[in-house]
């Protein structure tokens, strides 16, 4: 079994920035492309941004030049740095990973979530 955890949501002040971080951990040999989504209420799940293993990069143009996208390869970790965030940036935000199990066998993973609550 493999598991997403995710972590770093929260409250923040419009302007502010906050920095998501996001695990893959179990039965797990690798990683390939990991991703952000959010889900707003009462909208669909939207990409946010997007990393292949080799570091290619794209973003949701309504992010672009505020959020960044990393990752730890070796640590099987992707971070999602926010900054100057809107309260349209308020949302429920999910890491997604394709994962290589043990068996070998390519698997698509999501983590629980985690609130992002943008508003003075």
């Amino acid at each position: 079994q493999v598991q997403l955890v995710e972590s770093g949501g929260g409250l923040v002040q419009p302007g502010g920035s906050l920095r998501l971080s996001c695990a893959a951990s179990g039965s797990m040999l690798d990683t390939n492309r990991m991703a952000w989504y959010r889900q707003a209420p009462g909208k669909t799940r939207e990409l946010v941004a997007a990393i292949t293993s080799g570091g290619r990069t794209n973003y949701a143009g309504s992010v672009k030049g505020r959020f960044t996208i990393s990752r730890d390869n070796a640590k099987h970790t992707v971070h999602l740095q926010m900054n100057s965030l809107k309260p349209e940036d308020t949302a429920v935000y999910y890491c997604n990973a394709d994962v290589r199990e043990t068996s070998g066998r390519w698997q698509d993973y999501w983590g629980q979530g985690t609130q992002v609550t943008v508003s003075s």
